[in-house]
């Protein structure tokens, strides 16, 4: 039983390798490139599936009513072990084709599409000789067709997998592309980005007089809902955010790159397949992560776009600064405040720009308190506690950097909201677990809440600070939803037992325009990550790339500003 468990499991590491390969065009079909990635994450997959298939045959012969014994490599367990094995591959690669369709060119998912069907094709040939080979003596012949199908089940998508795929060169440091005087644009933006923000916490916290700021500009704004990216990770949907352009286009499709350890100079990773325990991969150190930074962005994000067309710009906390780019303005990257201490705080080069702002933001952050504006929980664990630190620390560098370095765009992000959701949203919606105790509810049910607060009061000073020709956008890139039940048991045997939120497949996102020039409490249709630049774009009378996923939004404003104010286009900024 233990040779045939392991047999069917080289065939379903095999299935998961070709789909590492598929997802990831990138990756050199050479053995010597390839033979790392394939011995470690096969011999994981091979070992895990190995062990289902043997405690399903050890079930089997302690409930059969005949006596079971198989040979070392049996026809006919192999057979019944490659049949639902080839069934488990070829669903798990329409899983992905479905999961990644955003993220993946059109090629590679036409190549997914073809590999299941080929590996469903293969799950019925073993069907059929797993019940056909009991009828006769020719043993031989059988064991022959179960292996020729099985490889050729695996050899086929490889073919079809093709060449590999050259990533593309990272983009040449951009010029002025458009010599419109700045006086012809008048108007300030402030974006306030949250992670993981929820449009029905923030309804239902300001319908009972909470959150009074995001109450304002829900009355006398306009309002709509974002497709996000699915899986949704913050770097992948902040970066199409910054862009205007899907992962295909941008080069961002994860959080992360992952390689194997101690290969360095190896293609890195770009995806890791769902729904087949990947993140155990992680978890085990068969691949190392490495987060995502500036230099994986293959499309021009908006900062340096609005610097090109002599707009200033100020970003703070914004994902994939780092290393920041020379910008009309300041940056102040997502790697500055690693720790909420200043004590541990470590200067690189590339956090800030201009570098010469320093200074000044040693000295603002030396000046601001640290104290977090949420629930008095003594007993509240340090980890919990960080984020909100750093939100609030980065709150207080963009705000006085704005107002000592004006900026006609502004762009800051709080991330706190995320991280506490993650853990804090079973007392948040208790109603969604039922296992929580009303003592939990009433001592951890306001935290989740409490960050929000941070971002309110973000919004009363944008408000109080907007000009007539000004436009405030609050805008959140995906939603966060309850951790399933099956990755809750398994985080409590394996992971983290406090985790009860997830945006693996997130809800939507959304966007909250507020001015004067916006509509006044309208819920507009659903539009997607994608149209946050363009509309920017569009308010600012820039023109919009041809070549960019998403579209202006001119039904955020009233009339009387888009009358006077048509759309234009450039072919493409990353020129």
């Amino acid at each position: 039983m233990l040779t045939n468990s392991f047999v069917a499991g080289v065939l379903a590491a095999s299935y998961v390798v070709v789909l590492f390969l598929q997802l990831n065009p990138a990756l050199p079909l050479h053995p010597i490139a390839i033979g790392p990635l394939a011995l470690r994450v096969g011999l994981f997959y091979a070992v895990t599936v190995g062990a289902i298939v043997y405690a399903v045959l050890l079930l089997r012969s302690v409930l059969g009513r005949d006596r079971f014994s198989p040979a070392w490599i049996s026809v006919s367990v192999l057979a019944w072990a490659g049949f639902a094995v080839a069934v488990a591959g070829a669903v798990e690669m329409w899983a992905n084709v479905d999961t990644f369709g955003v993220v993946l060119e059109a090629k590679t998912t036409e190549t997914l599409w073809k590999s299941a069907i080929v590996v469903g094709v293969a799950a019925v040939l073993l069907f059929l000789l797993a019940i056909t080979q009991r009828y006769t003596e020719r043993r031989g012949l059988w064991a022959a067709s179960v292996c020729i199908v099985a490889a050729l089940s695996v050899a086929i998508p490889v073919v079809l997998r093709g060449p590999t795929t050259v990533l593309s060169p990272e983009l040449a440091p951009i010029t002025r592309v458009l010599d419109v005087p700045i006086e012809q644009r008048s108007g300030h933006v402030t974006v306030i980005a949250l992670d993981a923000g929820s449009l029905e916490l923030v309804t239902n916290a300001t319908s009972e007089g909470r959150l009074p700021n995001f109450g304002r500009i829900l009355d006398a704004g306009a309002v709509a809902n974002l497709a996000t990216l699915h899986p949704t990770s913050a770097e992948a949907v902040w970066a199409a955010i910054a862009t205007g352009k899907l992962p295909q286009k941008n080069g961002v499709r994860s959080a992360a790159e992952y390689r194997v350890p101690h290969r360095l100079n190896d293609t890195p990773i770009q995806l890791l397949p769902v729904y087949c325990f990947a993140t155990g991969l992680l978890r085990f150190g068969v691949l190392n992560e490495e987060p995502q930074n500036a230099t994986a962005l293959r499309a021009r994000p908006l900062w340096t776009i609005l610097s090109a067309a002599g707009v200033s710009t100020g970003v703070v906390n914004f994902p994939l600064t780092y290393p920041v780019s020379p910008v009309n303005g300041f940056i102040v990257s997502d790697a500055y405040l690693r720790s909420p201490d200043p004590s541990e705080r470590t200067l690189e080069p590339g956090m800030l720009s201009p570098p010469d702002i320093e200074p000044e933001a040693s000295s603002i952050l030396q000046g601001a308190a640290t104290s977090v504006p949420v629930l008095d929980l003594d007993d509240l664990p340090e980890r919990h506690r960080a984020p909100a630190r750093i939100d609030r620390l980065y709150d207080r560098l963009y705000h006085e950097l704005s107002a000592a370095h004006p900026v006609q765009v502004s762009l800051f992000r709080f991330q706190s909201p995320d991280q506490i959701g993650h853990y804090f949203l079973r007392y948040a919606v208790p109603s969604r677990f039922g296992d929580v105790s009303d003592e939990d509810r009433r001592r951890f049910g306001g935290l989740l809440e409490a960050h929000y607060a941070l971002v309110d009061e973000a919004i009363g000073r944008a408000i109080d600070a907007l000009g007539p020709d000004d436009l405030l956008i609050v805008v959140s890139g995906y939603g966060m939803e309850p951790l399933p039940l099956g990755k809750r048991l398994l985080e409590q045997v394996i992971g983290d037992p406090e985790v009860s939120g997830s945006h693996d497949a997130a809800p939507d996102g959304f966007l909250i325009a507020y001015g004067a020039s916006v509509v006044r409490a309208k819920q507009l249709r659903r539009g997607s990550i994608v149209d946050v630049l363009p509309t920017i774009l569009y308010f600012l009378g820039l023109p919009v790339a041809r070549d960019m996923d998403g579209y202006a939004r001119p039904d955020l404003f009233v009339p009387s500003f888009t009358d006077e104010r048509p759309i234009t286009f450039i072919p493409t900024y990353d020129k």
